[in-house]
């Protein structure tokens, strides 16, 4: 028997590759209190989702293998119990929050009715359970509730998928929470309800919190203790304050030494002449106006970030930029030729010169295509880019540039975790050298240092070429590092924009400050004075 509610023991577990054995955990150990919040923390493929996986018995066997170890849930192995006995326990007393959402929604069934079927499916009444259901989708943050309870998850926007995802893990108040990026996908202000609600419901229930992040601000808000992987294994433990301060290892000591939002602000650029102009940009959905008259300039070399809430309209504006859905009013001028006017042969010329990175890896990479194809398609599509005898060699430098290893070009998308597809996607962006990036939440996926490479890299390739960027994202200290100017959006417009000095240290809207206020800050001590200082306001 064992005091703790949840204790891992010495688990390993391996995946069996045409090339060997692929040791993803090796000789884990840690446990989890009632009431606790513990976080994993580590970079993409250091083993922390697998250790959950196998807490959830979800690892697919074969290729995986659980070697050896124990789980021990209220002194019971959970390695050793029945295929009934862990669908009684999994989501009813143990539940998971997923790191990618859209996988996880099946997009043939409401959004209602999937939350619902987790209360049914343990013996709660149909009318019960779309009544919790209702109450859940508004206790995270979804808009209009009651109409959009019988709507699919293709029209909701990636923010708002992971509050679902969210509401159907908390629907059976369950003992143990598995959170697995809980927050990735989420702008500040949703990303501080959604914390608050799960420190609200550990103290309704006494619920313990298993959470897995790169994200050092949301550890510094929520988390009691930290264990720090990498490579598979445990390199450093203690609570959040004493790792944050005093890290032992060097492995954590590159993680604090990558976090963003401390750096020299960009000076705004000086160039008269436009790259990109966009005019009175509008979007209408059935007589909902996504995007309301947005006009903002692009200049060559600079970066313009857009910040805002989930369903502000900023990833609507990038896909209407490009065409791949068609704006309703406005023009965008590039290069003095308008964009929504232009014809196929002139647009699928100009898709060399304007790339984009999309929010959710896993939906914008075919998994029938190796890494290598997914790269080269480029130079199929635009064959006089590079003779096919350099292309090889071409990819295998571009995976190598966003932090992959070059012998990664024969993998196929599903054998990388989250954040190795997003890198994957850069690759793919980059490979034409285009003149505007759209960046979609490119790095929201991304662990803190593989994150900073990824900067370094764009700064690099923004130095070198002259690139431009429009970065959307929702991480703020990342933007204050990283921009030229920011524009900000609420409800399909764009409420103000300027140099990111002026828009961080002197914001001229409120809906502007309370974002910058719900920024969560890395070092547990900083962020404690925050929570305290909004609990005086509250109060």
């Amino acid at each position: 028997m064992t005091d703790h509610l949840l204790e891992v023991r010495n688990l390993s577990v391996d995946f069996d590759t045409v090339r060997g054995p692929v040791h993803a955990v090796r000789d884990v150990s840690w446990h989890l209190d009632r009431g606790e919040c513990l976080a994993i923390l580590g970079e993409s493929g250091s083993g922390k989702s697998v250790s959950a996986s196998a807490i959830m018995n979800l690892i697919d066997c074969p290729p995986g293998r659980i070697v050896s170890g124990e789980i021990l849930f209220e002194g019971r192995d959970l390695l050793r119990a029945s295929n009934e006995e862990r669908r009684r326990l999994n989501g009813k007393r143990i539940a998971m929050i997923f790191q990618d959402p859209l996988s996880h929604l099946n997009p043939v069934y409401t959004v209602g009715a999937q939350i619902a079927e987790i209360m049914t499916a343990h013996g709660t009444a149909k009318a019960q359970a779309r009544a919790r259901t209702l109450e859940l989708m508004n206790r995270v943050g979804i808009p209009e509730a009651d109409d959009k309870i019988d709507a699919y998850p293709h029209q909701f926007s990636g923010g708002q998928r992971q509050r679902l995802m969210i509401a159907m893990a908390l629907a059976m108040k369950p003992d143990i929470l598995i959170a697995d990026e809980p927050t990735t996908a989420l702008d500040v202000t949703v990303q501080a309800q959604i914390l608050a609600l799960l420190e609200e419901l550990q103290a309704e229930t006494g619920m313990g919190l298993l959470l897995i992040t790169h994200d050092l601000g949301v550890v510094a808000e929520i988390a009691d203790r930290v264990v720090v992987m990498n490579g598979g294994r445990i390199v450093e433990t203690g609570d959040a304050e004493q790792v944050y301060h005093n890290p032992t290892h060097p492995y954590t000591q590159k993680l604090i030494g990558a976090v963003p939002g401390t750096g020299e602000m960009a000076t705004p650029l000086t160039a008269t002449k436009p790259l990109l102009e966009v005019r009175n940009f509008g979007k209408d959905f059935g007589g909902f106006a996504a995007l309301d008259q947005a006009s903002f300039e692009l200049f060559a070399g600079e970066t313009v970030a857009i910040v805002g809430e989930s369903g502000s309209g900023k990833s609507t504006l990038a896909k209407c930029l490009l065409r791949l859905i068609e704006p309703t009013t406005g023009e965008a001028l590039y290069d003095g030729r308008d964009l929504v006017t232009m014809g196929d042969r002139d647009l699928y010329r100009m898709r060399r010169d304007i790339q984009m990175v999309f929010q959710d890896p896993t939906q914008s990479l075919n998994p029938r295509m190796t890494v290598g194809q997914i790269i080269g398609e480029a130079f199929a599509i635009h064959p006089d880019i590079l003779a096919k005898d350099k292309r090889p060699a071409r990819i295998r430098e571009l995976l190598e540039r966003v932090g992959l290893e070059a012998d990664h070009i024969h993998r196929h998308p599903h054998q990388f975790s989250g954040g190795q597809r997003q890198r994957i996607a850069i690759a793919r962006a980059l490979a034409l050298e285009p003149k505007i990036l759209v960046c979609d939440e490119a790095v929201s996926a991304l662990d803190v240092s593989i994150q900073a490479q990824v900067i370094a890299l764009l700064e690099e390739i923004q130095n070198d070429l002259g690139l431009s960027y429009l970065f959307i994202a929702h991480d703020l200290p990342l933007v204050r590092d990283f921009a030229h100017r920011v524009i900000v959006m609420k409800d399909g417009r764009i409420v103000e924009q300027g140099p990111v000095r002026q828009i961080f240290d002197a914001p001229h809207e409120e809906y502007t400050r309370n974002l910058l206020a719900s920024s969560l800050h890395p070092d547990p001590k900083v962020q404690a004075e925050r929570r305290a200082a909004r609990q005086e306001v509250t109060a």
